[in-house]
């Protein structure tokens, strides 16, 4: 089990902290998808760690045990459209912002996984590896990577063919083979694909 720094209470004085990241910013298809959490200062939260390092059993028991006991947890969606006009990286900051605008108790900092600062109504610090450091951003990296491979899912009954269900979007083998047999999709990122 991860043990986390006491990130949030360096900052505790602000107000609530809350935690931001995102999932989704390489795959082939899909939106980006971003979560802000705020945790209560005791949790029950076994087996919480970055989301790329836990099962995907593993993450939606977590989705639901960080559901249940957070202060406040919100979504950010930046869309396929968004991402072919802003950029992924610019997209990923804007679903993070969302997130966190969308809090329904608000945070008063924001501690936010990665080295880019997103544009939000109040302060914020970056953090390298902040989903392996800090418990709160590990909580969001779970919701938001949760929530993104379930549209993924339902996109797959949507489109069928691809293997949504399966990778996610990413660019597996099976995925190139099926844009190769049947062309892209309305969700698919266009500047992805050359």
């Amino acid at each position: 089990m991860t043990r986390f720094e006491p990130i949030e209470l360096k900052y505790i004085t602000h107000g609530p902290v809350c935690g931001v990241d995102e999932a989704g910013r390489g795959p082939l298809a899909g939106d980006v998808y971003a979560a802000a959490v705020i945790l209560p200062q005791e949790y029950d939260l076994p087996g919480l760690n970055d989301s790329k390092q836990c099962s995907a059993k593993m993450r939606e028991r977590l989705y639901d045990a960080i559901t249940a006991q957070a202060v406040a947890w919100a979504i950010g969606i930046a869309t396929v459209d968004e991402i072919a006009k802003l950029n992924i990286l610019r997209a990923s900051l804007l679903a993070m912002r969302r997130a966190v605008e969308a809090l329904p108790r608000p945070a008063a900092f924001a501690l936010v996984d990665g080295n880019q600062r997103p544009t939000l109504s109040i302060p914020c610090e970056p953090l390298v590896r902040g989903d392996a450091r800090c418990a709160s951003i590990a909580a969001a990296s779970i919701l938001a990577k949760v929530a993104r491979d379930r549209a993924m899912v339902a996109l797959d009954a949507q489109y069928p063919g691809y293997g949504f269900a399966q990778h996610k979007g990413y660019g597996t083998q099976a995925h190139y083979e099926a844009l190769a047999r049947l062309g892209p999709c309305y969700v698919h990122r266009l500047g992805f694909l050359h």
